[in-house]
């Protein structure tokens, strides 16, 4: 009998308010690396009705005098309000009936340096009671990573679909072209897979913010025709496919002025939509010194890698740190027996080729620079253009396999 089950992921835009808050996270996180690239960033945001609250541990190192240890605020690198209204801005909460509108929210600033105790620990200096004079990881915990073929992104197919739909839908409001489209949207994506194999879409659900002056009907055939049909594979398309397009029946209230944001809340969106495991940690305000962040797209590296270089269908790495410690305390590969060998010969060769010490992770990825904004939506994997997308270690895997 034939294996079969419906998988779903979900997706949302950039006006809902958890992204909100991880746009102006990663904003202030990439301000500071462009003044300061060893910049240590742990920056949270919340946004309700028309405030915005930042709190979290930055430190600038150009902002500090070496010699007398104080600092200088902030704001003498850049204008924080700036960075923050901008990031607004460019999401598109500038409607006169906005609530939540850039030039007006009120902006309350709870950002103070990073614990000397983090520090000492991340720092590569020694320190009592440090093992090493080594980076070491900015916490513990553990980070995954995961690559399928099913998609030219080698990502599930569930979450690359629920992306695209967002993305279209972003694309067509920002072009002016439909004026009744407000920035708070989500979708979501089911599909059926029979022994493996994506076979049907089962049901696509939109819910996007409009203006009051445009009907459900209108709403409901301008998406089915213009975003879903757009951009889902036709073939996965059918008479039984269900569309369910703001199911409220309303959704003119919306981004923070309907619902709190927190940076942070949307981890699965932002990495393989509950098809590969997660470790927890967000990535969003963190630079990369926290393994949370940097770890995670190594993992995805790795795992892309792997799977680039068809040693496997799937691929999942896991690693695991401690705090200020300078190697993982654990590495595991699993191809879920798509491998075509076994997961120990490939984890070997994965420890050969690659490095995860936290400092050889930001080298490898060149990570000390401003990119983090293109993270924040629409998922931080299956994007060209970000270094740990990159399959330009495949000859040296399939090397050191012989």
């Amino acid at each position: 009998m034939a294996n079969s089950f419906v998988f779903s992921s979900e997706s949302v835009g950039e006006g809902h308010p958890d992204k909100v808050a991880d746009l102006i996270s990663d904003s202030i996180l990439d301000a500071c690396l462009a003044v300061d690239k060893t910049s240590r960033v742990a920056c949270e945001t919340f946004v309700k009705s028309n405030v915005v609250v930042v709190g979290g541990e930055i430190t600038i190192p150009k902002l500090q005098n070496k010699k007398t240890g104080k600092t200088k605020p902030i704001d003498e690198a850049f204008n924080v309000e700036k960075v923050i209204r901008d990031a607004i801005r460019d999401i598109g909460y500038v409607n006169d009936d906005d609530v939540f509108h850039a030039d007006t929210v009120f902006i309350n600033n709870y950002l103070t340096a990073q614990s000397k105790d983090i520090a000492q620990g991340v720092d590569a200096r020694k320190a009592d009671g440090k093992e090493t004079a080594e980076q070491g990881a900015g916490d513990q915990g553990l980070m995954f990573g995961f690559a399928s073929d099913e998609t030219e992104e080698l990502m599930p197919a569930p979450i690359i679909y629920a992306h695209r739909l967002g993305r279209k839908l972003t694309e067509i409001r920002k072009s002016g072209k439909v004026k009744w489209l407000r920035p708070d949207a989500k979708s979501q994506v089911s599909v059926r897979y029979v022994d493996g194999i994506a076979t049907e879409i089962v049901n696509v659900v939109i819910s996007t913010q409009h203006t009051a002056d445009v009907s459900h009907a209108e709403i409901k055939d301008y998406l089915i025709k213009n975003v879903i049909k757009k951009v889902l594979p036709a073939h996965l398309l059918n008479s039984k496919t269900e569309y369910l397009i703001n199911p409220t029946g309303n959704f003119v209230i919306g981004g923070p002025q309907g619902d709190s944001g927190l940076t942070g809340r949307k981890i699965i969106v932002d990495t393989y939509g509950g098809w590969g495991r997660h470790g927890g940690g967000a990535f969003s305000g963190k630079d990369p010194s926290k393994v949370d962040r940097s770890a995670a797209y190594m993992c995805r590296w790795v795992a892309k890698n792997i799977v680039a270089a068809k040693l496997a269908k799937q691929a999942e790495l896991q690693l695991a740190y401690a705090i200020g410690h300078p190697k993982p305390v654990s590495v595991y590969v699993n191809t879920f027996g798509t491998g075509i060998i076994a997961d120990e010969r490939i984890t070997a060769a994965v420890e050969k080729v690659f490095s995860f010490k936290p400092a050889d992770i930001v080298k490898q990825l060149n990570l000390l620079q401003p990119i983090y904004r293109r993270t924040t939506n629409y998922g931080h994997f299956g994007k060209t253009g970000l270094p740990w997308e990159k399959t330009d270690k495949v000859a040296a895997l399939k090397a050191a396999l012989k």
